[in-house]
């Protein structure tokens, strides 16, 4: 939870001050960070604008899976790491590079960052990892896990 203290948007620039969109309100957030804990700076915990995005999912059960949605726009198919360990479920992709400015052309105004995505999450049941599979298609990341088969009931023989 971030706790920013109401004097801070007093003292904060009147250009940040008059920004009053949704996109405006997050770029009011992260000055407010950037001025009260300062540039991270390389080396250090990273940015806003380099930290992974952690992206919303979606989760749909059956008896014997679930199926997982992501949105990972921008992220090509082989940047993609999934990981299952028992209930566990880590999903991985790196930033794709910036794209290089043409010979003679300027940046001029920049909002939109690349951004590498992350979240870790568990499910309530044991994932068996060879009846899983995982599919991206136009940036949704759709994961189907296979629920592992509890273990099958024995009787003992009393000796």
């Amino acid at each position: 939870m971030l706790f920013v203290p109401l004097h801070a948007a007093a003292h904060a620039p009147a250009r940040t001050a008059a920004r009053t969109g949704a996109h405006g309100t997050e770029r009011f957030f992260d000055e407010a960070v950037a001025r009260l804990f300062g540039d991270t700076g390389a080396g250090c915990a990273p940015t806003a604008a380099t930290a992974p995005v952690s992206p919303a999912l979606d989760v749909r059960e059956t008896d014997t899976h679930y199926t997982v949605t992501l949105d990972l726009p921008g992220v090509q198919r082989e940047d993609v790491k999934v990981a299952i360990d028992g209930r566990g479920v880590r999903v991985e992709a790196p930033a794709p590079a910036e794209p290089v400015l043409a010979e003679g052309e300027r940046l001029v105004w920049r909002e939109r960052r690349a951004a590498g995505f992350a979240r870790r999450f568990a499910l309530p049941q044991e994932l068996d990892q060879t009846r899983s599979s995982a599919r991206l298609d136009a940036g949704v990341l759709t994961l189907t896990l296979g629920k592992k088969a509890p273990p099958a009931a024995s009787t003992l023989q009393v000796d």
